[in-house]
């Protein structure tokens, strides 16, 4: 596992990295559909309802793209963009905020995890049963 992501500790991440990370699953779920659609295109039976479906997909998505674009520019479409752009940047502020200071404490609780993971790794590669720690039998009991 040479994967960028397994290398970099989780601490160490910046939201363009997360990000990033939620592209590429968006690329991998883009292709199984691809994929998806290819296999089905190989039956005839299958080709013609994806041309009729085409046809309606098309016209959705013209009225679609009709829609955004009047009310885009209509005034009230400009007054909505810029309250939700307002939104964002409070987010974006809000954020960025939360997770600088929750991050310490995400930090420890992660480097805890990766410790009693780690042990029980250990413990399970000695073949000897794994310990239950007060830490991991109070949060099975809840």
């Amino acid at each position: 596992m040479s994967d960028e992501r397994t290398t970099q500790p989780s601490d160490q991440r910046t939201t363009p990295d997360a990000w990033r990370e939620v592209g590429k699953q968006f690329e991998a779920l883009g292709n199984s559909l691809a994929n998806a659609f290819r296999t089905m295109w190989e039956d005839e039976n299958t080709r013609r309802h994806m041309r009729e479906m085409q046809g309606g997909l098309e016209t959705m998505v013209s009225e679609v793209n009709k829609a955004i674009k009047e009310t885009a520019e209509s005034p009230e479409g400009q007054k909505a963009r810029a309250e939700a752009e307002r939104a964002a940047q409070s987010l974006r502020t809000a954020s960025a905020k939360t997770w600088q200071e929750t991050k310490p404490q995400v930090v420890t609780a992660l480097r805890q995890l990766s410790a009693e993971l780690q042990k029980t790794i250990v413990q399970l590669e000695q073949g000897a049963k794994p310990e239950v720690t007060e830490a991991t039998s109070d949060k099975s009991s809840h």
